[in-house]
Protein backbone atom coordinates (compact mmCIF):
# COMPACT_ATOMS: atom_id res chain seq x y z
CA UNK A 1 0.00 0.00 0.00
CA UNK A 2 1.32 3.32 -1.04
CA UNK A 3 0.24 5.19 2.13
CA UNK A 4 0.49 2.48 4.56
CA UNK A 5 3.55 2.53 7.44
CA UNK A 6 6.44 0.98 6.88
CA UNK A 7 6.71 -1.59 9.72
CA UNK A 8 10.75 -1.75 9.61
CA UNK A 9 11.09 2.03 10.00
CA UNK A 10 7.83 2.90 11.60
CA UNK A 11 8.24 5.96 9.49
CA UNK A 12 5.82 7.07 6.18
CA UNK A 13 6.60 5.64 3.04
CA UNK A 14 8.20 8.74 0.57
CA UNK A 15 6.36 10.05 -2.16
CA UNK A 16 7.31 9.78 -5.50
CA UNK A 17 8.99 12.53 -6.92
CA UNK A 18 7.72 13.88 -9.85
CA UNK A 19 9.97 15.57 -12.87
CA UNK A 20 10.34 19.09 -12.37
CA UNK A 21 9.38 19.37 -8.59
CA UNK A 22 11.51 19.32 -5.34
CA UNK A 23 11.14 16.76 -2.78
CA UNK A 24 8.80 19.35 -1.38
CA UNK A 25 6.33 19.41 -3.82
CA UNK A 26 7.28 22.89 -5.27
CA UNK A 27 8.30 23.81 -8.98
CA UNK A 28 12.28 23.32 -9.44
CA UNK A 29 13.88 26.93 -11.20
CA UNK A 30 15.12 26.59 -13.79
CA UNK A 31 18.93 26.73 -14.74
CA UNK A 32 18.39 30.32 -16.07
CA UNK A 33 15.90 31.77 -13.88
CA UNK A 34 16.93 34.73 -11.38
CA UNK A 35 16.98 34.63 -8.00
CA UNK A 36 14.66 36.95 -5.81
CA UNK A 37 18.16 39.52 -5.43
CA UNK A 38 19.55 39.08 -8.80
CA UNK A 39 15.62 39.91 -10.13
CA UNK A 40 15.73 43.05 -7.82
CA UNK A 41 18.63 43.96 -8.93
CA UNK A 42 17.77 43.77 -12.63
CA UNK A 43 14.36 45.85 -12.14
CA UNK A 44 16.05 48.66 -10.42
CA UNK A 45 18.25 48.55 -13.57
CA UNK A 46 15.57 48.96 -16.06
CA UNK A 47 14.06 51.91 -13.70
CA UNK A 48 17.19 53.64 -14.02
CA UNK A 49 17.34 52.88 -17.49
CA UNK A 50 13.48 54.00 -18.20
CA UNK A 51 14.12 56.94 -16.12
CA UNK A 52 11.21 58.36 -13.62
CA UNK A 53 7.74 58.68 -13.96
CA UNK A 54 6.55 61.71 -14.25
CA UNK A 55 2.29 62.14 -12.96
CA UNK A 56 0.06 64.59 -15.22
CA UNK A 57 -2.42 62.95 -13.28
CA UNK A 58 -5.40 61.12 -14.15
CA UNK A 59 -2.82 60.66 -17.24
CA UNK A 60 0.96 59.72 -17.05
CA UNK A 61 3.67 58.74 -19.30
CA UNK A 62 7.58 57.76 -19.04
CA UNK A 63 9.95 59.93 -19.76
CA UNK A 64 12.52 58.62 -21.53
CA UNK A 65 16.67 59.50 -20.63
CA UNK A 66 19.46 59.14 -22.85
CA UNK A 67 20.90 55.57 -23.27
CA UNK A 68 23.89 55.38 -20.75
CA UNK A 69 26.30 52.82 -19.77
CA UNK A 70 24.89 51.19 -16.79
CA UNK A 71 27.56 50.83 -13.98
CA UNK A 72 25.72 49.55 -11.12
CA UNK A 73 27.01 49.83 -7.69
CA UNK A 74 25.33 47.50 -6.10
CA UNK A 75 26.45 44.07 -4.80
CA UNK A 76 27.02 41.23 -7.49
CA UNK A 77 25.89 37.81 -6.81
CA UNK A 78 29.73 36.99 -6.78
CA UNK A 79 29.79 39.27 -4.18
CA UNK A 80 26.84 37.57 -2.12
CA UNK A 81 28.01 34.33 -2.56
CA UNK A 82 31.91 34.86 -1.48
CA UNK A 83 30.32 36.61 1.85
CA UNK A 84 26.99 35.39 2.87
CA UNK A 85 27.05 37.83 5.83
CA UNK A 86 26.59 40.62 3.20
CA UNK A 87 23.62 42.94 4.19
CA UNK A 88 21.64 43.56 0.92
CA UNK A 89 18.91 45.28 2.33
CA UNK A 90 20.21 48.69 1.67
CA UNK A 91 20.48 48.00 -1.47
CA UNK A 92 16.85 46.46 -1.97
CA UNK A 93 15.66 49.53 -0.50
CA UNK A 94 12.92 51.39 -2.74
CA UNK A 95 13.39 54.30 -4.87
CA UNK A 96 12.00 57.60 -3.75
CA UNK A 97 8.60 57.63 -5.13
CA UNK A 98 8.27 60.64 -7.62
CA UNK A 99 4.77 60.63 -7.92
CA UNK A 100 2.30 63.23 -5.71
CA UNK A 101 0.40 61.81 -3.05
CA UNK A 102 -2.63 62.47 -2.35
CA UNK A 103 -5.39 60.75 -0.44
CA UNK A 104 -8.79 62.24 -2.84
CA UNK A 105 -9.94 59.91 -5.06
CA UNK A 106 -8.89 59.79 -8.75
CA UNK A 107 -12.18 61.29 -9.49
CA UNK A 108 -12.16 64.47 -7.67
CA UNK A 109 -7.96 65.08 -8.21
CA UNK A 110 -7.24 68.58 -10.59
CA UNK A 111 -7.16 67.34 -14.06
CA UNK A 112 -3.99 69.76 -14.15
CA UNK A 113 -2.21 68.26 -10.80
CA UNK A 114 1.17 69.87 -11.95
CA UNK A 115 -0.33 73.20 -12.20
CA UNK A 116 -1.78 73.38 -8.54
CA UNK A 117 1.45 72.92 -6.44
CA UNK A 118 3.02 75.54 -4.78
CA UNK A 119 4.89 77.61 -7.02
CA UNK A 120 9.00 77.57 -6.59
CA UNK A 121 10.03 80.91 -6.17
CA UNK A 122 13.74 81.91 -5.90
CA UNK A 123 15.00 84.52 -3.02
CA UNK A 124 14.49 87.77 -4.02
CA UNK A 125 16.16 90.56 -2.44
CA UNK A 126 13.55 93.54 -2.08
CA UNK A 127 13.25 96.57 -2.56
CA UNK A 128 15.68 96.42 -4.81
CA UNK A 129 16.96 99.01 -7.58
CA UNK A 130 13.65 97.92 -10.11
CA UNK A 131 11.56 98.83 -7.32
CA UNK A 132 12.89 102.08 -6.98
CA UNK A 133 12.67 102.67 -10.34
CA UNK A 134 8.46 101.79 -10.16
CA UNK A 135 8.30 103.77 -6.95
CA UNK A 136 9.34 106.79 -9.04
CA UNK A 137 7.07 105.97 -11.92
CA UNK A 138 4.61 106.24 -9.30
CA UNK A 139 6.00 109.45 -8.11
CA UNK A 140 5.71 111.07 -11.72
CA UNK A 141 2.18 110.39 -11.27
CA UNK A 142 1.20 111.68 -8.14
CA UNK A 143 2.98 114.68 -9.30
CA UNK A 144 0.62 115.07 -12.33
CA UNK A 145 -1.99 114.59 -10.13
CA UNK A 146 -1.03 117.28 -7.69
CA UNK A 147 -0.76 119.73 -10.54
CA UNK A 148 -4.10 118.89 -11.56
CA UNK A 149 -5.34 119.78 -7.73
CA UNK A 150 -2.99 123.00 -8.09
CA UNK A 151 -5.19 123.75 -11.60
CA UNK A 152 -8.49 123.06 -10.17
CA UNK A 153 -8.01 125.13 -6.88
CA UNK A 154 -6.82 128.55 -8.95
CA UNK A 155 -10.02 127.77 -11.07
CA UNK A 156 -11.78 127.93 -7.87
CA UNK A 157 -10.13 130.50 -6.40
CA UNK A 158 -9.35 128.83 -3.35
CA UNK A 159 -7.65 131.49 -0.74
CA UNK A 160 -8.29 133.90 -3.08
CA UNK A 161 -5.22 132.57 -5.24
CA UNK A 162 -5.64 132.89 -9.06
CA UNK A 163 -1.94 132.75 -10.44
CA UNK A 164 0.66 129.85 -10.01
CA UNK A 165 2.85 132.40 -8.88
CA UNK A 166 1.13 133.11 -6.03
CA UNK A 167 0.34 129.16 -5.67
CA UNK A 168 4.26 128.53 -5.20
CA UNK A 169 4.29 130.65 -2.13
CA UNK A 170 0.71 130.02 -0.55
CA UNK A 171 1.36 127.86 2.31
CA UNK A 172 -1.70 125.95 1.60
CA UNK A 173 -1.06 125.22 -2.01
CA UNK A 174 2.29 124.46 -1.01
CA UNK A 175 1.35 121.64 1.48
CA UNK A 176 -2.10 120.39 0.21
CA UNK A 177 0.30 119.44 -3.60
CA UNK A 178 2.96 117.73 -1.73
CA UNK A 179 0.17 115.95 0.31
CA UNK A 180 -1.85 114.52 -2.64
CA UNK A 181 1.61 113.75 -4.08
CA UNK A 182 2.40 111.56 -1.18
CA UNK A 183 -1.16 109.81 -0.91
CA UNK A 184 -1.31 109.20 -4.43
CA UNK A 185 2.08 107.55 -4.68
CA UNK A 186 1.59 105.95 -1.36
CA UNK A 187 -2.04 104.47 -2.23
CA UNK A 188 -0.25 102.83 -5.84
CA UNK A 189 2.51 101.60 -3.63
CA UNK A 190 0.37 99.64 -1.60
CA UNK A 191 -1.69 98.00 -4.52
CA UNK A 192 0.97 97.25 -6.44
CA UNK A 193 4.30 96.08 -4.37
CA UNK A 194 2.49 92.89 -2.50
CA UNK A 195 1.38 91.29 -5.69
CA UNK A 196 5.25 90.87 -7.02
CA UNK A 197 6.45 90.96 -3.46
CA UNK A 198 4.14 88.13 -2.63
CA UNK A 199 4.25 90.16 0.97
CA UNK A 200 2.87 92.78 2.82
CA UNK A 201 3.86 96.54 1.76
CA UNK A 202 5.01 97.09 5.12
CA UNK A 203 6.59 93.94 5.44
CA UNK A 204 8.53 94.34 2.83
CA UNK A 205 9.95 97.49 3.56
CA UNK A 206 10.77 96.49 7.12
CA UNK A 207 8.38 98.67 8.92
CA UNK A 208 8.40 96.35 12.26
CA UNK A 209 6.61 99.27 14.76
CA UNK A 210 7.04 96.75 17.65
CA UNK A 211 10.55 97.21 17.52
CA UNK A 212 10.84 100.85 17.44
CA UNK A 213 7.93 101.44 20.48
CA UNK A 214 10.39 98.89 22.60
CA UNK A 215 13.66 101.20 21.60
CA UNK A 216 11.40 104.46 21.48
CA UNK A 217 13.69 105.62 24.74
CA UNK A 218 17.16 105.11 22.84
CA UNK A 219 15.65 106.73 19.43
CA UNK A 220 14.08 109.66 21.05
CA UNK A 221 17.65 110.26 22.27
CA UNK A 222 19.49 109.51 19.20
CA UNK A 223 16.66 112.45 17.87
CA UNK A 224 18.21 114.92 20.57
CA UNK A 225 21.84 114.18 19.34
CA UNK A 226 20.66 115.34 15.90
CA UNK A 227 19.16 118.39 17.50
CA UNK A 228 22.17 119.56 19.59
CA UNK A 229 24.27 118.99 16.55
CA UNK A 230 21.70 121.88 15.06
CA UNK A 231 22.24 124.19 17.51
CA UNK A 232 25.67 123.79 17.07
CA UNK A 233 25.76 123.84 13.19
CA UNK A 234 23.32 127.02 13.55
CA UNK A 235 26.51 129.02 15.47
CA UNK A 236 28.79 127.63 13.59
CA UNK A 237 27.91 127.86 10.08
CA UNK A 238 24.42 129.71 9.52
CA UNK A 239 22.53 129.67 7.01
CA UNK A 240 20.70 133.37 5.75
CA UNK A 241 18.87 135.13 7.29
CA UNK A 242 15.90 135.55 5.13
CA UNK A 243 15.27 131.41 3.47
CA UNK A 244 12.75 130.97 1.66
CA UNK A 245 11.15 128.51 4.53
CA UNK A 246 11.42 131.46 6.90
CA UNK A 247 9.22 133.87 4.15
CA UNK A 248 6.78 130.53 4.30
CA UNK A 249 7.02 130.93 7.88
CA UNK A 250 5.90 134.50 7.89
CA UNK A 251 2.50 133.73 6.46
CA UNK A 252 -0.51 134.01 8.54
CA UNK A 253 -1.12 130.62 9.97
CA UNK A 254 1.65 128.54 8.36
CA UNK A 255 3.94 127.98 11.17
CA UNK A 256 1.42 125.54 12.57
CA UNK A 257 0.64 124.17 9.62
CA UNK A 258 4.03 123.43 9.00
CA UNK A 259 4.29 121.78 12.37
CA UNK A 260 1.17 119.48 12.27
CA UNK A 261 2.95 118.62 8.83
CA UNK A 262 6.39 118.18 9.68
CA UNK A 263 5.77 115.63 12.35
CA UNK A 264 3.33 113.66 10.58
CA UNK A 265 3.56 113.39 6.75
CA UNK A 266 6.40 114.36 6.14
CA UNK A 267 8.89 112.12 8.24
CA UNK A 268 6.75 109.35 6.86
CA UNK A 269 6.87 109.70 3.29
CA UNK A 270 10.22 111.19 2.97
CA UNK A 271 11.37 108.11 5.37
CA UNK A 272 9.24 105.88 3.27
CA UNK A 273 11.25 107.35 0.05
CA UNK A 274 14.74 107.35 1.37
CA UNK A 275 14.95 104.67 3.48
CA UNK A 276 12.18 102.41 2.99
CA UNK A 277 13.11 101.98 -0.95
CA UNK A 278 16.48 103.90 -1.75
CA UNK A 279 18.57 103.12 1.44
CA UNK A 280 18.08 99.11 0.80
CA UNK A 281 18.18 99.35 -2.72
CA UNK A 282 21.85 100.92 -2.78
CA UNK A 283 22.50 98.28 -0.02
CA UNK A 284 21.40 95.78 -1.86
CA UNK A 285 23.29 97.00 -5.16
CA UNK A 286 26.56 96.80 -3.80
CA UNK A 287 26.76 93.57 -2.50
CA UNK A 288 25.14 92.05 -5.76
CA UNK A 289 28.51 94.21 -7.13
CA UNK A 290 30.71 92.57 -5.15
CA UNK A 291 29.48 89.17 -5.81
CA UNK A 292 29.26 89.47 -9.34
CA UNK A 293 33.03 90.93 -9.87
CA UNK A 294 34.73 88.39 -7.06
CA UNK A 295 33.07 85.86 -7.22
CA UNK A 296 31.73 85.77 -3.50
CA UNK A 297 28.39 83.61 -3.04
CA UNK A 298 25.12 85.37 -2.26
CA UNK A 299 24.56 86.02 1.11
CA UNK A 300 21.17 84.39 1.70
CA UNK A 301 17.95 86.15 3.44
CA UNK A 302 17.41 86.38 6.75
CA UNK A 303 14.82 84.64 9.01
CA UNK A 304 12.53 87.53 7.81
CA UNK A 305 13.02 87.11 3.89
CA UNK A 306 14.81 90.18 4.12
CA UNK A 307 18.67 90.47 3.07
CA UNK A 308 21.56 90.64 4.92
CA UNK A 309 24.17 93.21 3.43
CA UNK A 310 27.39 93.95 4.51
CA UNK A 311 29.28 96.73 6.44
CA UNK A 312 30.91 98.35 3.47
CA UNK A 313 27.35 97.96 1.21
CA UNK A 314 25.28 99.67 4.29
CA UNK A 315 28.11 102.60 4.70
CA UNK A 316 28.23 103.57 1.04
CA UNK A 317 24.22 102.98 0.65
CA UNK A 318 23.97 105.32 3.60
CA UNK A 319 25.96 108.21 1.80
CA UNK A 320 24.37 107.55 -1.48
CA UNK A 321 21.33 108.23 0.73
CA UNK A 322 22.08 111.40 2.54
CA UNK A 323 23.25 113.23 -0.34
CA UNK A 324 19.73 113.34 -2.50
CA UNK A 325 17.96 113.57 1.14
CA UNK A 326 19.83 116.89 2.02
CA UNK A 327 19.50 117.82 -1.57
CA UNK A 328 16.00 117.83 -1.69
CA UNK A 329 15.72 120.12 1.56
CA UNK A 330 18.39 122.20 0.04
CA UNK A 331 16.11 124.83 -1.62
CA UNK A 332 14.53 125.78 1.93
CA UNK A 333 17.55 127.39 3.10
CA UNK A 334 19.38 128.84 0.00
CA UNK A 335 21.23 126.15 -1.17
CA UNK A 336 24.04 127.57 1.92
CA UNK A 337 26.47 125.41 3.08
CA UNK A 338 25.55 124.83 6.65
CA UNK A 339 22.32 123.64 6.44
CA UNK A 340 23.31 121.00 3.66
CA UNK A 341 26.08 119.35 6.17
CA UNK A 342 23.80 119.02 8.81
CA UNK A 343 21.02 117.78 6.78
CA UNK A 344 23.96 114.75 5.57
CA UNK A 345 24.58 114.35 9.32
CA UNK A 346 21.00 113.84 10.51
CA UNK A 347 20.31 111.51 7.39
CA UNK A 348 23.37 109.16 7.88
CA UNK A 349 21.38 109.17 11.95
CA UNK A 350 18.55 108.05 10.45
CA UNK A 351 20.05 105.23 8.16
CA UNK A 352 21.55 104.02 11.16
CA UNK A 353 18.65 104.04 12.87
CA UNK A 354 17.07 102.19 10.16
CA UNK A 355 19.65 99.65 9.39
CA UNK A 356 20.59 99.05 12.94
CA UNK A 357 17.18 98.08 13.97
CA UNK A 358 16.19 97.17 11.18
CA UNK A 359 12.99 99.03 11.37
CA UNK A 360 12.00 101.87 9.13
CA UNK A 361 9.38 102.80 12.01
CA UNK A 362 12.50 103.55 13.96
CA UNK A 363 13.80 105.87 11.74
CA UNK A 364 10.53 107.42 11.19
CA UNK A 365 10.19 108.02 15.02
CA UNK A 366 14.07 109.71 14.81
CA UNK A 367 12.76 112.31 12.14
CA UNK A 368 9.31 112.92 13.85
CA UNK A 369 11.48 113.44 17.30
CA UNK A 370 14.12 115.56 15.63
CA UNK A 371 11.16 117.86 13.67
CA UNK A 372 9.26 118.17 17.12
CA UNK A 373 12.17 119.30 19.03
CA UNK A 374 12.97 121.51 15.96
CA UNK A 375 9.32 123.40 15.96
CA UNK A 376 9.08 123.09 19.86
CA UNK A 377 12.28 125.60 20.22
CA UNK A 378 10.92 127.95 17.28
CA UNK A 379 7.47 127.69 18.78
CA UNK A 380 9.08 128.79 22.38
CA UNK A 381 11.49 131.20 21.26
CA UNK A 382 8.48 133.54 19.10
CA UNK A 383 5.80 132.89 21.73
CA UNK A 384 3.89 130.06 19.77
CA UNK A 385 5.01 131.49 16.11
CA UNK A 386 3.06 135.30 17.30
CA UNK A 387 6.79 136.76 17.36
CA UNK A 388 8.37 135.56 13.79
CA UNK A 389 11.08 138.31 13.36
CA UNK A 390 12.65 136.56 16.98
CA UNK A 391 13.54 133.46 14.55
Amino acid sequence: MSNSIDPENDLPPRNPVEAGEDRGGHPEPDADSLNPIEEAFREEAVQEQTGPVISLSPLSYVAPLPDLQLQPDFASQHDLEERPDLDVRPYLAAEPDLEPHTDLPLEDQPMFQSWTQPEFRREVRIPHMGHVAILAVFAFFGLMGATLGIRWGLKAHLYGVTTMAQAITDIHFTLGSEVILYLLTFAACLIFFPMIWHKGFFAGIQWNGATALHLRQRLFITAAICFALALINGLVLPGPSDAPIDKIFRAPGAAWLLFAFGVTFAPFFEEMVFRGFLLPALCTACDWVHEKTSGVPVRPLDETDQPRWSIPAMVIGSIFTSLPFAGMHAAQTGYSLGPFILLIGVSLALCWARLSTRSLAASVMVHASYNFLLFFLMAIGTEGFKHLDKM
